[in-house]
């Protein structure tokens, strides 16, 4: 069965579809099936289109660096990327809001919560990306701005706290991002709780090690855990 992934959070991956709560997972093994169809160049999981796999000893022969397609990929979230205090300092006024969006979801203020996502989508406007001074840095940041902005405007746009709660977790996976590659000059603590998503999880960020979950409010309060913490 082929399953859809999502972002990295940390050192784990968010299932977007195919797999489902009680199903059992392979860990190792070959797919025989599957790699027969990858070296044969038929269309496999791998290699939708089909034609020749390249098999990673062809140097960089075939591949077009230059595709304006290209998707930008943030997976390597243990990597810091150097950026100015300034902007840290501009990214975390987008991430203090998102606080306090998160603490509005958490007493289940759907007027709040609108209210400070209306707020952070205004910082997130004043984030100068002319700080970034090189293309790594500058690509990230736009592929995570507008995601960032798109999950935001579809929370202040909706007074229905399941519909908040559902793009917040989107939002939550793409600040996560942002915060994780670029800091925000102060501890933050990445949270997880199992049973949000239809018990798939959900990730958001805190300031505080305490587990308060965001997306049950008071049924089910501290349910969850501390993932990472990012300095």
């Amino acid at each position: 069965r082929e399953i859809k992934l999502g972002n990295q959070i940390g050192n784990e991956y968010e299932v977007v579809e195919g797999l489902f709560v009680g199903n059992e997972i392979v860990t190792n093994g070959t797919f025989t099936v599957d790699a027969a169809a990858q070296l044969q160049g038929k269309k496999s999981m791998m290699n939708k289109d089909g034609g020749k796999v390249m098999t990673g000893h062809e140097g960089h022969l075939g591949m077009d660096n230059n595709s304006s397609n290209k998707e930008i990929d943030h997976t390597n979230m243990n990597e810091r990327l150097e950026v100015s205090e300034k902007f840290q300092q501009q990214l975390n006024s987008v991430y203090n809001e998102y606080i306090n969006l998160k603490d509005a979801l958490v007493k289940e203020d759907s007027k709040s919560t609108s209210t400070s996502a209306s707020t952070l989508l205004k910082n997130l406007t004043k984030v100068d990306m002319k700080l970034l001074s090189d293309n790594k840095t500058h690509n990230h940041w736009m592929s995570l701005e507008d995601e960032i902005k798109s999950s935001a405007t579809s929370i202040s746009e909706t007074s229905d706290i399941k519909s908040q709660r559902d793009h917040f977790k989107h939002l939550s996976s793409h600040l996560i991002n942002a915060v994780q590659l670029f800091g925000v000059n102060e501890k933050v603590y990445l949270e997880f709780c199992p049973m949000a998503d239809n018990n798939k999880g959900a990730f958001w960020l805190s300031k505080e090690e305490k587990v308060i979950n965001p997306y049950f409010g008071e049924a089910m309060l501290t349910c969850g855990e501390v993932k990472q913490v990012i300095e």
